[in-house]
């Protein structure tokens, strides 16, 4: 009897053993698992901000992931996701533990009456333009940025058609003809970050897919950068670590500009000309497809002109047969304005930046006038 204790009592110290041993190499071997947190494409993950649910979509760098959470795609840091596993584990416990315990019964005439809440209306956000960047590492083992991803988001509930053109420099570098449906994250293209710092000009033409009565018949907006401010973006984009940088095209899409009457009779009756708007062009003088802006074409006595009364003369010049070519519907018009230090042709590119009906300039080498002429291309 004394062995046949003693053999009964081992055995169940060596069962207690085993089973206080077994969490412990559970939790150790997923330790080992959880460590890792490398993530691959079709990887189940745990947002943990939200404690939701998702997978891996597509892996962006060394520290950033596309996701997919309940059906919609967004980026996200690796450091704020984990394997869902651990939780669905600690989960399942609390669940079953919860079962366990007794509620007490409830009474529907103890149920208090709910009070009535207002339906709030969805909030129309707009039209945004973000950028997404792409980061690697140099031989430093420093951060650099690669390339930006150029996403449209709709969050009105509005469908649009839309015309998109990347200039850099004056140049063409993309366009893109395409729709965008409301709620929609539509990527556009990849610009790589050298491009950027060649002061590019986002050129955006929005107009509703289904054209509705009292709304504009398009709208368009630009975003340009200056190399200086994307880097200050990137640097503020590090250290409130977010993942894009936004710019809101439009918050909401605009109505029709109302056409006002004016009263002409008592301009005519003072001897004015009038005339009919869609007759304005005969009225107009004729336009040139090549203007000289050297001042011994503009004037005789130049010479007595100080370096920025020369400047202003030729600028009002080049605005002058500017507006005359708009006018007109001109393709293209040349602009002869010499080499010199070219401080000239430096103010008239940035003029024409910002000039919605130049389609492209450029400041190419010509037979004729060599270096110094700036052919510009209009679009209406």
């Amino acid at each position: 009897m004394i062995n046949g204790a003693y053999s009964y009592d081992t055995k169940n110290a060596y069962l207690v053993s085993i089973q206080a041993f077994l969490p412990i190499v559970f939790l150790a071997h997923n330790a080992t698992y959880f460590c890792k947190m490398k993530y691959e494409v079709g990887d189940e993950i745990l947002v943990l901000h939200t404690q939701e649910e998702g997978k891996v979509i597509e892996i962006l760098n060394d520290k950033m992931v596309l996701i997919e959470v309940r059906g919609v795609r967004f980026p996200a840091y690796t450091d704020q996701l984990d394997f869902p596993y651990f939780y669905r584990f600690s989960k399942k416990k609390t669940t079953q533990a919860a079962a366990k315990t007794t509620t007490p019964k409830t009474y529907i005439d103890t149920i208090p009456k709910e009070t009535a809440k207002p339906v709030t209306q969805k909030v129309e956000e707009g039209v945004w333009l973000s950028f997404l960047p792409q980061f690697s590492t140099n031989e430093f083992d420093e951060e650099i940025v690669q390339l930006f991803k150029i996403h449209v988001l709709n969050t009105t509930p509005h469908a649009f058609q839309f015309v998109y053109n990347l200039y850099c420099g004056g140049q063409l570098e993309f366009t893109l003809k395409n729709q965008l449906l409301p709620g929609q994250d539509f990527y556009v293209h990849d610009v790589p970050f050298a491009l950027l710092s060649n002061n590019p000009n986002f050129d955006w033409q929005f107009s509703l897919l289904t054209p509705q009565k009292g709304k504009a018949a398009e709208v368009r907006k630009q975003i340009k950068l200056k190399g200086k401010q994307v880097f200050k973006l990137i640097e503020e984009l590090k250290q409130n670590n977010v993942p894009t940088i936004n710019y809101v095209l439009f918050n909401s899409y605009p109505d029709a500009a109302v056409e006002e009457k004016f009263e002409v009779s008592s301009l005519i009756s003072k001897g004015l000309k009038v005339y009919e708007a869609k007759k304005f062009r005969e009225h107009l003088p004729p336009p040139r497809s090549v203007v000289d802006l050297h001042m011994e074409k503009l004037m005789d006595n130049w010479k007595q002109l100080d370096n920025y009364e020369i400047l202003q003369t030729q600028l009002t010049e080049f605005e002058k047969w500017y507006e005359l070519s708009v006018q007109h519907m001109q393709p293209s018009l040349t602009i002869i304005h010499g080499v010199g230090s070219g401080r000239l042709r430096d103010e008239i590119h940035e003029l024409l930046k910002l000039r919605k009906n130049v389609k492209y300039f450029t400041n190419q080498y010509h037979p004729q006038y060599g270096y110094g002429a700036t052919e510009i291309h209009f679009q209406y």
